[in-house]
């Protein structure tokens, strides 16, 4: 018998490596909050959950704005995805509850008339397409932004054009696109040098063919440069002396960039692009309703506006949850998918199995 197993309280004992583990010489007689102290620490457990609150209470007291509200917003409002499976009736009941309680289930009837909408297809394959193109001409313009700004060696200018390139994350989508209009639309600035030019103005705001490429420029002018932090973020914690053995080596600038800049960002940038995958359904709500009277719905009608107009302004609120939950599987099934891909190539991705 071990000696983990045959220590009891009050009984002499020796226990390897219980000198330093239990505070006690050999031979100690061990009381049993010593034994059971010498049996976690030599079997690598961890402390009492109390010992921990006690020792982890500030930043558990940090952590509780921030996971209240996840937990009202995000996790709470997850519960009424169940009216996906009802016909239902806000005005039912005198209280959501009794709304909820006295709307009849239809099963799947939503999901059938769902899939059997052309309008949701619409919705759906302008969704993918928009998606596809941003993967490839929107997602690396974040890490060559960080790249350069990385290799600009005055710390001023360094700053300045960081703080440039930041800024219009910050503005709503209303201003964007309202800056938009005004530089390319059919009055804004560009129009009207090219007719003092003698020149045909060009149909940019409101033509349906070249829509998605006006929303990823969009896109790239609001948010690429934020998105180039966390690529910062990961080139500093590369190290420097990298760099000084490859360019001993004969290695010149872009053989540097491609064998130590590029690997030592490649596990920030799976994590980002199976993220991004994830969200693969959701490219956006306001960008794209505020625009879709100018270039139509057979252009601008996405999987989020869809809800919007078919399930929250016409009432239809069953209909419109079925879509979000479609929505959500599809990006849970995605996500997945990728997770797996990332581990088969030797990556962490978002989670690793223990």
């Amino acid at each position: 018998m071990s000696t983990r197993e045959a220590a009891r309280p009050g009984e002499r004992v020796r226990v390897p490596g219980g000198d330093k583990a239990a505070g006690a010489g050999p031979g100690t007689r061990l009381t049993g909050r010593r034994v059971r102290a010498a049996r976690r620490n030599r079997a690598g457990g961890r402390p009492p959950l109390r010992a921990r609150l006690r020792r982890d209470w500030p930043l558990l007291v940090m952590v509780a704005p921030a996971a209240a509200l996840l937990l009202v917003f995000h996790y709470v409002p997850t519960l009424g995805n169940v009216v996906a499976f009802q016909d239902y009736n806000p005005y039912a009941g005198d209280s959501p509850l009794q709304a909820f309680l006295a709307s009849p289930w239809i099963g799947f009837g939503n999901f059938e008339a769902l899939f059997s909408d052309p309008a949701f297809w619409d919705a759906f394959w302008n969704t993918l397409s928009i998606t596809a193109f941003q993967l490839v001409f929107y997602f690396p313009l974040p890490i060559a932004l960080a790249i350069v700004l990385n290799g600009i060696l005055s710390a001023r200018l360094r700053a300045f054009v960081q703080s440039v390139v930041y800024l219009p994350h910050f503005f709503s989508w209303v201003l964007v696109v309202t800056f938009f209009v005004q530089m390319f639309g059919g009055a804004g600035l560009l129009a009207q040098t090219l007719r003092d030019a003698g020149l045909q103005p060009w149909d940019i705001m409101s033509n349906p063919d070249t829509f998605v490429v006006l929303v990823t420029a969009e896109a790239v002018w609001k948010d690429a440069g934020w998105g180039a932090v966390v690529f910062l973020a990961a080139l500093s914690t590369i190290d420097p002396h990298l760099y000084e053995a490859a360019a001993v080596d004969g290695a010149g600038r872009w053989r540097r960039l491609w064998h130590v800049t590029l690997p030592g960002l490649r596990p920030g940038i799976v994590l980002l692009l199976i993220l991004r995958l994830g969200d693969a359904l959701s490219v956006g709500f306001e960008q794209f309703l505020l625009q879709r009277d100018a270039v139509g719905r057979q252009a601008a009608e996405v999987l989020d506006t869809f809800v919007y107009h078919q399930g929250i302004t016409t009432g239809n609120y069953g209909y419109g949850a079925a879509a979000g939950l479609f929505k959500a599987v599809v990006g849970l099934v995605l996500i997945l998918a990728a997770n797996r891909i990332a581990h088969a190539l030797g990556e962490r991705g978002v989670y690793s199995r223990s």
